[in-house]
């Protein structure tokens, strides 16, 4: 059976229309052009002997040329494997081992990692002199994209996605994020992350919208593009803490950003302050939720006055997906808090070369575990909560690192904070915060925790704080609680100024 991709289908409706524009280059594709380069590019995959079956893989910087090479892979039957540029080259190669790609391609980022692979401008050159060539689409349930998880719990583990998977995840941000052929979308976001490369690109090419490809995120170059009245642009989509550098950066005018339809998060937890700001300055911040294996999963519906009263929330799930909320025993505890499961058409298949890891992800009737403790309100509504490994029990109650972290996004002399459970003789587990101190600023421990005490219960407040430079974080910019646990040690404690709770 044939079938047609989105953007086949966009070239045949709206050919003319602007399809994307990639801003590092200038050049700009219409629909027509976009499905011809696509179909080029799958000639010159097949003129190097890549056959159905085969992952092709990519490490480069933002550029349109990676959303030709994924569709050109879908479209010949073979993985697509972007590579995070900004993992070491041990990393890299451990990657390259897993995936086995028949072909590698890249731009100045394989030099820089002392990896062999082919130059993806001399590619795309090489494409542009042959002939497009059209094949009956494979089955839109087989595997076109490998996507790394980040690792920070273990190896990464390349999450298999079909094209199934990704256009109905396109399809949920879609409805959820009122995405339209007028839109237009900037994508600084990586294109080797879920967000990046799903959710910045698969709504807006299947309902014809257009999209601005930038090669990387600069706050006062991102800032400029969203203001600018030329661009237009409609939706930008970056994880909470890309937010905080742009209303932080120096100058930040909210008034040319009220025009965009809104500025969507994920990734992590958005504090309901920050969320706020953001309402407070007239624009529309939309917190939302996703995983590479899952996709986008939920986003909170796009008034303000609703945001507002559930800021924190990640939304609403759509009725593609079906969810539960589980004890440790594994049965449905109502609105939780418990682990969330997921099954439906947007989750992955599994784990590729991970059949153990992929049973352990699934239970027996098919649910998959996200490892995200959840709650779902009275109107529905998701909140999510922490990690499922994060969550520390301290004197017989549950605390959620996250629910500190958000607290202290509140407090001026912060940057940012992380929280992880240590032992304790007396409480089980208790709190260490880690903090990174604004620069110039003096933060008192003991006025710090008073500053947490009047938002949380006590038994919450973290018994040892230590300050550093930065938070350690992988890759993909998630921080790393493995590295700030094995940092904790004999640190003196600091008692709250209640310690009987």
């Amino acid at each position: 059976m044939q079938h047609a991709d989105d953007v086949m289908m966009q070239a045949r409706r709206l050919p003319s229309k602007l399809a994307a524009r990639d801003l590092a280059s200038g050049r700009e594709w219409r629909y027509a052009e976009l499905d011809r380069a696509i179909g080029q590019f799958v000639a010159a995959l097949r003129a190097r002997g890549i056959v159905p079956g085969d992952r092709v893989a990519a490490l480069a910087k933002n550029r349109l040329e990676l959303i030709m090479l994924h569709f050109a892979c879908a479209r010949l039957g073979t993985m697509y494997v972007p590579l995070n540029w900004r993992l070491a080259e041990a990393e890299l190669r451990a990657l390259l081992r897993d995936a086995e790609p028949a072909l590698l391609l890249g731009d100045g980022h394989l030099t820089h990692a002392g990896l062999e692979g082919a130059d993806i401008d001399a590619f795309a050159t090489d494409a542009e002199m042959l002939e497009p060539i059209e094949l009956p689409v494979p089955d839109h349930n087989a595997p076109s994209l490998v996507l790394y998880t980040s690792g920070t719990s273990g190896p990464p583990k390349g999450v298999l996605l079909s094209e199934h998977n990704i256009r109905q995840s396109a399809l949920n941000f879609a409805q959820l994020g009122e995405v339209r052929s007028d839109s237009v979308v900037l994508c600084d976001a990586p294109m080797f992350h879920i967000i990046g490369l799903i959710t910045n690109i698969r709504p807006g090419l299947m309902l014809g919208a257009t999209l601005m490809i930038s090669d990387g995120f600069l706050p006062s170059r991102t800032l400029t593009r969203l203001s600018d009245p030329a661009l237009r642009v409609t939706h930008y989509f970056c994880v909470p803490q890309m937010a905080a550098l742009l209303h932080s950066e120096p100058g930040f005018d909210p008034a040319p950003l009220r025009g965009l339809t809104a500025i969507f998060s994920g990734g992590a937890p958005h504090s309901a302050e920050a969320i706020r700001r953001w309402l407070d300055d007239g624009i529309t911040m939309a917190n939302g939720f996703g995983m590479s294996e899952t996709g986008t999963v939920s986003c909170m519906p796009l008034d303000r006055d609703l945001i507002r009263a559930k800021a924190g929330a990640c939304g609403l799930i759509p009725p593609g997906i079906e969810y539960r909320v589980v004890d440790a025993k594994g049965e449905d505890c109502g609105e939780g808090p418990g682990e969330l499961l997921l099954r439906g058409a947007t989750v992955t298949s599994g784990y590729w070369h991970r059949p153990d890891q992929t049973a352990t992800a699934f239970t027996a009737d098919g649910w998959f575990r996200t490892g995200d403790i959840a709650r779902i309100d009275a109107d529905r509504f998701l909140w999510l909560l922490d990690r499922k490994k994060d969550m520390f029990i301290s004197g017989g109650e549950n605390v959620y690192p996250t629910e500190i972290e958000a607290a202290l996004s509140g407090h001026p002399s912060v940057i940012e904070a992380a929280v992880v459970g240590v032992p304790n003789a007396r409480w089980g587990e208790v709190g260490h915060l880690f903090i990174v101190p604004r620069p110039g600023s003096e933060i008192d421990d003991t006025a710090l925790l008073a500053f947490l005490s009047e938002r949380l219960a006590r038994y919450k407040l973290p018994k040892h704080i230590t300050r550093l430079d930065v938070l350690p974080r992988s890759g993909a910019g998630k921080v790393l609680k493995p590295e700030l646990r094995r940092a904790t040690g004999p640190a003196a404690p600091h008692p709250p100024p209640d310690a009987t709770r």
